[in-house]
């Protein structure tokens, strides 16, 4: 059980200890249901969106029902002035921030000689420089004591075809994360990224048939999908008691790819 003024998290879907006397902030921008396992556990969360502004409200609502506090912020996570007046209202809201958790990605998906270029810069600009520019805003704002997780993809390892272009954005945000993490040697913040693999959100199931999920949750070892509830569990630890893992990337594929 969580004493004393919850930790902050600021949290990112894609397209958070009591310390002293302060209240722990997570910023998590992507999925929701991150957002409201870290608020169950006590953080004031920053729920970030671009579009799904009722989804968001919905998951400040569950939040706020559990008894924690959140708020729901529009930002776009590749524009720099954006996403600094996001962690502005956040440090306002709450007084600082201990957590972020990104997310954001988009992920359409075609051969490579078939995608078009214009495409494929959104997905860069979604993935990789929003990335770059949340982890940019999180490294300068976040206390002693805190993490930054981001989200990567099993599909860097598991070589899928069609997806050539989501797959490099995700190898760079390996390459950030663990360049990151020792960056910030000193500072006492941990730097980690988690790699899903196929998981039943929205993202995964848009586009492919019926035929091409089932296929595709037979392949692990477990025969099925993971759920976000499984991702939300490996991210809860790292934000929270997983203080010894630091400039990892966790594959979290029940053996789909080692």
């Amino acid at each position: 059980m969580r004493r004393g003024p919850p930790k902050v998290c600021v949290h990112t879907p894609p397209i958070p200890i009591p310390a002293v006397a302060h209240i722990p902030i997570a910023l998590e921008l992507a999925q929701f249901h991150h957002a409201v396992r870290l608020g169950r556990d006590g953080y004031a969360v920053a729920i970030v969106y671009v579009n799904g502004q009722a989804n968001a409200e919905e998951a400040v609502k569950e939040v706020e029902q559990a008894g924690g506090r959140a708020i729901a912020v529009q930002a776009d996570v590749a524009d720099e002035a954006a996403v600094a007046a996001l962690f502005d209202r956040t440090e306002q809201e709450f007084g600082g921030i201990d957590v972020v958790v990104h997310a954001a990605g988009i992920m359409p998906l075609a051969p490579l000689a078939d995608l078009d270029l214009e495409v494929f810069d959104r997905i860069v600009r979604t993935n990789l420089r929003g990335t770059f520019v949340v982890d940019q805003q999180a490294v300068r704002r976040l206390r002693t004591g805190g993490a930054l997780i981001n989200i990567s993809s099993s599909l860097t390892k598991l070589a899928r075809p069609n997806y050539s272009a989501y797959s490099a954005t995700k190898g760079g945000v390996e390459a950030i994360t663990l360049i990151l993490a020792r960056e910030l040697r000193g500072r006492d913040v941990t730097v980690n990224a988690v790699a899903p693999g196929p998981t039943a959100t929205a993202l995964f199931f848009d586009g492919k048939s019926q035929e091409l999920i089932d296929r595709i949750a037979a392949e692990p070892p477990l025969e099925r999908l993971g759920q976000p509830s499984d991702i939300a569990e490996i991210i809860a630890f790292l934000a929270g008691p997983a203080r010894w893992i630091n400039g990892q990337v966790i594959y979290a594929n029940v053996g789909s790819a080692a």
